[in-house]
């Protein structure tokens, strides 16, 4: 009964809220967003089956999915951080004259209904559908779904045990890292692949309904929301008696920093940004994320032979955080825009940190995307190319909307929080972002050979990267003669 009314009063407390009717707008494009992404694990759990055939031919797809379980667990894991702490929803409840224990267990029940658990199942269904049907039927099928949901419901109780530590202490973050660490040992260092093949057979049994395969992952949830419910427990006190820190703090100064003058002192606030404000910040792991889906189509093949799709999985993923940030530049800067008009000289020296900050973090898709030319399914060559014409001819073309954006967005509102309206000079710059270097690509092919056309790619970014003084010197000059008409756009929208 407490469950029950729990649920129901969470929802009233949603439709009730003040901010019900202002979100509706940003509401609509997340569930466009959630849309999109079902639309996209359906695609890849369609695709992946005869991908695998064809890379794999010795092995049954759902066998080589099976063994990368626990990538998926993982990705679901660092999904999960950005949600709010059980700790935090259950605070408001702990005044009525009922038991905190059953308050807890109520929240803890509750997480098995959960809409994100199912999410995953967007990718599964239709890969079990297609691979698993022909060997087991729909009996199969439904064993494997509901064993992968039960996988995915015990991977939320073990990230909710982790946030609800983090949230007391921030060290207690390195139970993860020591976990997974663990596991990534004992999948590579013995060169066994034990953590794969346990996962591999244990996605089998669910297939054959073998009862061990259920009572083991059944077992492990209970395992968890039994400690989960000890830790909340002892730890619900100390949120009770939470009170914001005003005591100063000695934090990192980035002194390493220093010795690039204006610039460095500018790459400082960019970092300090990111890393204090939840908007950027949420924005950073957005991008975080999906480069890691996308990496893992990549590698995974998903698209086979199909050059085109593979060269614009590889663009993306070295554009999208240039899509989140310089997208929407100077918007955040709204916020304090008369401070920075006090020394509009050192605007220069601002947009020069801004694009140093994104070329650096161009590492990391860099990074990742090596997995998947180790793998062989993409050239490094196409790699290189897509990144340095990233740094040097796309950066750029969204850096202009640093004469355009004359709205204000707030720092620190979440993902439906308060967001401004995308301009006519953003979409018309993204779009030119996305399809100028595929179009030039295909145009080169068709005269040149594909490596001429990725050498010539990286020769037009070197030659962008290397005159980047001057380009923003250029919008430098643009943005001073509209600077009135954007400041008071900048103050109307605070």
């Amino acid at each position: 009964m407490l469950f029950v009314e729990i649920r129901k009063n969470r929802k009233l407390a949603a439709r009730r809220s003040p901010m019900f009717e202002k979100n509706r707008f940003a509401k609509v494009f997340m569930y466009c967003g959630i849309a999109f992404w079902a639309a996209y694990l359906l695609f890849i759990g369609a695709m992946l089956p005869s991908a695998f055939q064809e890379s794999f031919p010795g092995m049954e797809p759902y066998h080589i999915l099976n063994q990368g379980l626990i990538i998926i667990l993982f990705l679901d894991f660092l999904i999960r951080f950005m949600l709010p702490t059980p700790v935090q929803e259950i605070k408001p409840y702990l005044l009525l004259p009922v038991p905190k224990q059953k308050v807890i267990l109520a929240f803890l029940a509750e997480n098995l209904f959960r809409s994100i658990n199912l999410f995953w199942l967007f990718l599964f269904i239709p890969f079990a559908l297609i691979s698993i049907t022909r060997f087991y039927g729909l009996t199969g099928v439904v064993g494997y779904l509901l064993g992968i949901w039960l996988m995915i419901v015990m991977n939320s109780y073990w990230s909710m045990l982790i946030c609800v530590l983090k949230r007391d202490k921030f060290i207690h973050l390195f139970w993860s890292i020591l976990v997974y660490g663990i596991l990534a040992l004992l999948e590579f260092l013995p060169e066994t692949g034990l953590v794969s093949t346990l996962t591999m057979n244990w996605g089998e049994g669910f297939i054959l309904w073998n009862p061990l395969a259920f009572l083991g992952v059944i077992v492990l949830i209970g395992l968890l929301i039994y400690i989960n419910d000890r830790v909340q427990q002892h730890l619900i006190y100390k949120e009770l008696a939470r009170t914001e820190d005003v005591k100063i703090k000695h934090i990192s100064s980035y002194s390493f920093l220093d010795r690039y003058g204006n610039v460095g002192e500018y790459l400082r606030l960019e970092l300090k940004m990111l890393l204090r404000n939840k908007a950027p910040r949420s924005q950073f792991w957005g991008f975080f994320f999906i480069m890691c889906m996308f990496t893992i189509a990549l590698a995974g093949n998903v698209y086979g032979d199909n050059s085109y799709m593979n060269n614009f999985i590889c663009l993306y993923c070295y554009c999208i955080l240039g899509l989140m940030t310089l997208s929407r530049i100077m918007t955040f800067e709204g916020n304090y825009i008369d401070g920075l008009m006090v020394r509009k000289e050192s605007l220069y020296n601002m947009l020069r940190a801004k694009y140093y900050l994104q070329c650096i973090f161009l590492i990391v898709p860099f990074l990742f995307i090596l997995i998947p030319v180790y793998m062989d399914t993409i050239p490094l060559l196409m790699s290189i190319a897509y990144l340095c014409f990233t740094m040097g001819a796309i950066f750029p073309m969204m850096m202009q909307m640093t004469v355009y954006n004359d709205k204000t967005a707030p720092l620190n509102t979440s993902a439906i929080g308060k967001q401004r309206g995308s301009n006519m000079y953003q979409m018309l710059i993204i779009t030119c972002a996305f399809g100028l270097p595929l179009l030039i690509n295909k145009a080169l092919t068709l005269f040149l050979d594909e490596t001429t056309a990725y050498i010539t790619l990286i020769v037009l970014g070197l030659l962008g990267f290397i005159t980047h003084r001057y380009w923003i010197q250029n919008i430098y000059i643009r943005l001073m003669k509209r600077k009135y008409q954007n400041m008071e756009g900048f103050r109307n929208t605070r």
